[in-house]
């Protein structure tokens, strides 16, 4: 199990471009289970969900092959049935929270799919009613093998259905989009997810051939088609990175430039940070950040204190709360971050209360964040990365601490942030990765 060590304290400077976007990666990579034909997708992030997920879509008889620096060709002419019910599909399925997106397409060629309780981070439960009804709603049938601790889900013929989502699930709505392409008839799909990745996802299908109709909305209309064909596609960069990067910098009081963002992609994102006296300038599609020694959070119009809330697209991603949180313990002024989606999400706090951060965490959703105005650094110390946002989280409170500082259980960062350290370091970051490092609470 690799550690980081960090040397806090040092300011960084320089320009950092964003990888893939993780998320659209996941979906766009199972979607290519969809056709016959060869799809192309550029700017897939280097990360050990997405190498995990190619190796899964590459033993399920799908021809993959690098094309390029970021660039993948995907053939899934034939699906091994055989490996599908092996013992081995359902470990790495669970393994792996992504692959329950595996499902909507299996079904819509093949008729069969096998999703294992869901897997990844240590968040609090996840669960699949949003995805297991959407497929009832087009035919599909699902029971649970406690045998093998996993569901079957069978379908003869998929019919289109109107279906009203009961949250409006990102990967729920990406996987009941890929169930329904090739359904017969049409799928209206209310309270859609609008979330970038699944217009991303949207367009790489209509690219292929299918008929999507309401890109950007939350209602979607989608007419089933026979077959869909090859198809080039390009991931956008990762919002959730560009995020962590605003929060780097705000809490090592770093000038920062990061390239290529996707401005247009970003939704609320900036405007979050701004609200936590974040100075962001927009430089064409380039984010830049000058250095800051004082960060005021925002109060309401009456004074009362700020609330910072993750909600479905436009909303704020609940995937950066964390680094929100962090970057609190520094401004000046206090904040309520409210994390409704997942319910052991905030319970990394005690590791920067422990770091000497003013929090009270009132309960599993919400904590009160009082900062410290950069007046007294948090002090570094030993933990563990309990997920992939806590961990950047942890590791953004230690770039910005007093001390050295060692994180283990790295390899959830590294389901999401590509060769961090390295990247890191080029901006002047002390940072170096330990391996096989004993693991400590």
């Amino acid at each position: 199990m690799a550690s980081f060590e960090i040397e806090g304290g040092h300011s960084l400077h320089g320009e950092i471009t964003p990888q893939g976007a993780k998320n659209e990666a996941l979906q766009v990579l199972c979607a290519t289970l969809l056709t016959r034909d060869e799809v192309i997708i550029d700017n897939v992030p280097d990360i050990a969900d997405v190498r995990n997920l190619i190796g899964l879509l590459q033993d399920m008889g799908c021809k993959v092959e690098k094309a390029g620096e970021k660039r993948w060709s995907f053939r899934a002419e034939d699906i091994d049935m055989e490996f599908l019910r092996s013992e081995k599909f359902r470990n790495d399925n669970a393994a792996l929270r992504g692959s329950v997106m595996l499902v909507g397409p299996l079904l819509s060629r093949i008729g069969y799919a096998i999703a294992a309780k869901p897997g990844g981070d240590k968040i609090g439960r996840r669960h699949l009613d949003t995805h297991f009804e959407g497929f009832a709603k087009l035919g599909a049938k699902a029971v649970y093998d406690t045998e093998k601790a996993a569901y079957i889900i069978t379908a003869k013929h998929l019919k289109g259905a109107d279906i009203l989502l009961s949250e409006a699930s990102v990967t729920g709505t990406a996987n009941i989009i890929m169930a329904a392409v090739m359904a017969h008839g049409r799928t209206v799909i209310y309270n859609a997810a609008c979330e970038p990745y699944v217009q991303q996802l949207c367009r790489m299908l209509v690219g292929m051939g299918a008929h999507i109709e309401g890109i950007g909305s939350n209602l979607l209309t989608i007419d089933g088609v026979e077959t869909l064909h090859g198809a080039s596609h390009t991931i956008l960069p990762d919002m959730i990175e560009v995020g962590s990067f605003i929060g780097m910098a705000a809490m090592t009081c770093s000038e920062l430039t990061i390239k290529n963002v996707s401005y247009k992609n970003l939704g609320i994102i900036p405007d979050s940070f701004r609200r936590l006296g974040i100075k962001i300038i927009q430089k064409g599609d380039d984010i830049y950040i000058p250095a800051q020694k004082q960060n005021a959070v925002e109060t309401y119009i009456d004074g009362s204190i700020l609330k910072i809330a993750d909600a479905p697209w436009p909303g704020l991603t609940p995937d950066l709360l964390s680094v929100m949180l962090v970057v609190a313990t520094q401004s000046k002024g206090s904040v309520l971050i409210h994390q409704k989606m997942f319910e052991s999400r905030l319970f990394f706090v005690d590791k920067l209360i422990d770091m000497g951060a003013q929090i009270i965490l009132c309960d599993p959703h919400r904590a009160v964040v009082i900062g410290h105005n950069h007046t007294r650094q948090l002090k570094g110390r030993e933990m563990t990365s309990p997920d992939i946002r806590a961990g950047i989280a942890l590791l953004i409170a230690a770039l910005g601490a007093e001390g050295r500082s060692i994180i283990h259980n790295v390899e959830q960062i590294d389901r999401g942030y590509e060769n961090i350290e390295e990247r890191l370091s080029a901006l002047g970051a002390k940072i170096r990765r330990i391996n096989d490092a004993p693991t400590h609470s």
